[in-house]
């Protein structure tokens, strides 16, 4: 993420601070504005300071763990500030990525068999012999004994993580996570909660713990790194297709183009 350019004082307004009245005590609207223009300016400086303190960490396959948090039939249904046939189709793109990359996975639920309900069937399939933490009571993952060993028992550091809800899940875990030194990767996509504006907080709060708030496809390139790299074309675009349609029309369109298309009127002069 590029660090934010901190807010100078020439770029702050300049407003006047009207006089105290002494007749009804009140301080004039001007200087209130002008206090809030000060608070502003120094969260900006704040979060340009904090952009600066966590230094860009590259993914490595060989150093990652996958954890699917939470991504239960019951608690899907909170997750509304997605389209919920896109949503389903992000955890389950989530939940697949160790299947390409071949890292380890560990997955957990939250007291599954009340109205949280269990993990959807097309996830356990994928792993039937991964580690499942049922927890049934604790809310924040790391602290589940079992759980916490699960992660430690990988000697890896780096956590790509996605979770329902978005602002409790996902969240608490990331920045225990974060606390105990290990780097995090939140999957944006593939966490949900009940509104737009609770997700948008709740990422904000993980950035400034350190915690790498990212989109799927920016997972899956940094864990590749190269086309030509095993896993890479040859595995992944399949991969993407099923999983980021919109990548794999692309690749489709280039297919179709190759094998049997052919330049139309008015495209041959079309510069490229």
């Amino acid at each position: 993420m590029r660090p934010r350019r901190a807010a100078t004082p020439s770029s702050l307004p300049s407003l006047p601070i009207s006089t105290f009245n002494t007749n009804t005590g009140t301080i004039s609207i001007n200087m209130k504005f002008q206090v809030a223009t000060l608070l502003s300016a120094a969260s900006l400086l704040a979060s340009s300071v904090m952009a600066d303190s966590y230094p860009w960490e590259r993914l490595e396959k060989n150093n990652s763990v996958l954890v699917i948090l939470d991504l239960q039939e019951g608690l899907y249904q909170l997750a509304r500030d997605w389209d919920a046939t896109l949503y389903k189709q992000s955890m389950l793109a989530h939940a697949s990525l160790a299947t390409v990359f071949d890292i380890p996975v560990i997955m957990s639920t939250s007291a599954e068999t009340g109205p949280n309900g269990p993990l959807p069937n097309e996830i356990l399939t994928m792993y039937p012999s991964a580690p499942l933490i049922k927890r049934q009571g604790e809310v924040n993952a790391w602290d589940n004994p079992a759980f916490r060993s699960a992660i430690q028992a990988t000697n890896r550091t780096q956590i790509i993580l996605a979770g329902i809800v978005t602002d409790v899940c996902t969240a608490f875990l990331a920045r225990s996570l974060r606390a105990e030194g290990y780097s995090v990767w939140a999957n944006l996509e593939a966490s949900g909660t009940t509104t737009k504006e609770i997700r948008e907080i709740s990422n904000d709060a993980m950035i400034r713990s350190g915690v790498n708030v990212v989109s799927l496809f920016a997972i899956v390139c940094d864990l590749m790194r190269d086309w030509r790299n095993t896993p890479g074309a040859k595995e992944l675009i399949p991969w993407l297709d099923r999983y980021l349609p919109a990548y794999g029309m692309v690749a489709r369109a280039h297919k179709a183009a190759v094998e049997e298309g052919e330049v139309q009127p008015g495209e041959d002069g079309l510069d490229r």
